[in-house]
């Protein structure tokens, strides 16, 4: 539980407030799990401590913040900074967060810099232009890898001979041949294709890869109508119906790993970890730590190659479907923040661009060096960066960039450099041989370059439809509720259901979600969509 260091204020003016530059302790509650965290002892963290005289005692919820936001905004009790992922709107219902519209007015001129024509892009709604929270995602981002799609082992596709892996059919065989080829990987049992179902987590490793592979973009629970903004819970399209059937085919061919809607997050980590789970449709970060472990141990041929596959190839994976800014997800400070003008100027300092370099570049002569007016990082310390698993625990670098915005990739700072270190050469740089060797026979340099391109999309007029707020204890979070609790029973009783019973638990599973009110939600959310195109087009 977060000890709160500072008293309470109502305030949310700024005027006749006070500020010393005396050294404070602000606490911090994160929605987000933080498995680099360094306790503010690393050497950079240090240098942000040394430049703002601000530490932070901070506490990461590994359930999502979805039990300890709604008895955060009980109690009224609070921490300074709060940054509640999709739970936001129960605070703000609850006046857990000050306006930050005048702070950032007065007292964050970073802040207006790098948030620059999207500052329109805070405001809460078209009935409250309220700033409650900062986005944190990165401004004007280049993306140079893909983030979600079907993750292979390169010796898979080495060993088969780098077949093309487009469509399900195409994975599944792969797993199907390679598997038979090796039934153990270092004397265990090989496992063909893991999932993971742990809590909140089944929706990024289980349930949004249908909409993925049916051609959908990410908008969370619902598939807007980019014609209509009209709102569908994505589970209500046929297309998503052969995407699980699918998956039950997996299960039913002794392709999927049984365990899979029973292992923990941390369980799901080592088995990727040990190396002989051939296959996992997930996100880059969800899998993250365990591609580091691989590379660490020197396994890399066991580490994943991350591949744009679709039910079929009428299907185009969106993963680089461009959203245009998003607001929605990021920090508030809260109205028990003793000193929210203090609390401001450091957020301001992690978006100016001393906080931005420190975030991305490290310390001037211990983490890089300057050559001929530029920024070039040693090849030893490269090296620690791609090899070594507690690399940003142990330095400091990129442990707070989570905690205010930040410019995107590729864009320059006052010396025409870049601010962060991603480019594609450096990514290129990075890759292990192995890695290299498998692009090179796809005839591409970048994972990227296996995907359709932003251009081959339109612009989502509304960026990401699961970061638009919704009222707590609303009639459509109370259906959604309802909704999310029978997709974490039914989907796993398809899967794994005799595929002779599938269509009767998928109609099932349709007929549960209607008696729970779906439609009445899908017709709100259609609304909030419409509201937000409103909002982000005045």
């Amino acid at each position: 539980m977060i000890i709160v260091l500072a008293g309470c204020s109502q305030e949310t003016s700024t005027e006749g407030q006070e500020s010393s530059d005396e050294p404070v302790t602000f606490t911090l509650f994160s929605a987000d799990p933080h498995s680099q965290w360094d306790n503010m002892d690393s050497p950079v963290s240090q240098k942000v401590v040394e430049a703002t005289g601000i530490t932070l005692e901070a506490e990461f919820d590994v359930a999502g913040g979805e039990q300890k936001i709604p008895l955060m905004a009980a109690s009224g009790d609070y921490p300074d900074f709060i940054l509640p992922k999709g739970s936001a709107s129960i605070l703000v219902d609850a006046g857990a967060f000050i306006d930050l519209t005048d702070l950032i007015e007065e007292h964050a001129p970073n802040l207006q810099k790098i948030y620059g024509d999207y500052l329109d892009r805070l405001k809460w709604s078209t009935e409250d232009p309220s700033i409650y929270i900062l986005p944190t995602s990165p401004v004007d981002h280049t993306y140079w890898e893909p983030g979600n799609g079907f993750m292979l082992q390169h010796d898979v596709v080495r060993e088969l001979g780098y077949p093309d892996i487009r469509t399900v059919d195409d994975f599944e065989q792969a797993i199907r041949d390679y598997l038979e080829m090796y039934p153990e990987v270092d004397g265990q049992p090989t496992i063909g294709l893991s999932l993971l179902a742990d809590d909140w987590r089944i929706l990024i490793s289980t349930t949004n890869p249908a909409f993925y592979a049916t051609g959908a973009p990410d908008d969370g629970e619902f598939y807007i109508d980019p014609d209509t903004y009209e709102a569908t819970m994505h589970y209500r399209r046929p297309e998503e119906k052969d995407y699980f059937r699918w998956l039950n085919h997996m299960n039913d061919s002794g392709l999927l790993d049984p365990e899979s809607f029973v292992q923990s997050y941390d369980q799901y980590l080592a088995k990727i970890s040990s190396g002989r789970v051939l296959g996992a449709i997930d996100a880059d970060w969800q899998v993250a730590d365990a591609q580091r472990a691989l590379r660490e141990e020197g396994k890399h041929e066991r580490m994943f190659g991350m591949y744009p596959v679709t039910l079929s190839e009428e299907y185009k994976h969106p993963n680089f479907q461009d959203t245009g800014y998003l607001g929605g997800w990021g920090i508030g400070i809260s109205i028990d923040c003793e000193d929210p003008v203090r609390a401001i100027k450091f957020i301001d300092f992690l978006a100016s661009e001393e906080g931005q370099i420190l975030q991305n570049w490290g310390i001037d002569g211990e983490h890089y060096e300057v050559i001929d007016g530029e920024r070039v990082i040693p090849e030893e310390e490269m090296d620690r960066r791609n090899n070594s698993a507690n690399y940003v625990r142990d330095t400091g670098i990129g442990v707070l960039k989570g905690f205010a915005p930040s410019y995107g990739d590729g864009v320059t700072d006052s010396t025409g450099q870049t601010y962060t270190i991603v480019s594609p050469d450096q990514i290129i740089e990075a890759y292990t041989d192995v890695e290299k060797e498998v692009l090179a026979n796809y005839d591409v340099e970048m994972w990227k370059d296996l995907y359709p391109t932003k251009e081959e999309f339109p612009v989502k007029p509304w960026g990401a439809a699961y970061n638009i707020p919704v009222e707590s204890g609303s009639q459509l979070e109370l259906i959604m509720q309802r909704c999310l609790d029978i997709v974490k029973k039914r989907i796993p009783e398809a899967i794994l259901a005799s595929p002779d019973d599938f269509d009767d638990i998928w109609d099932a599973f349709m007929n549960d979600l209607e008696e729970a009110g779906v439609e009445e939600a899908e017709k709100a959310y259609t609304e909030l969509v419409r509201e937000r195109v409103e909002l982000w087009n005045e």
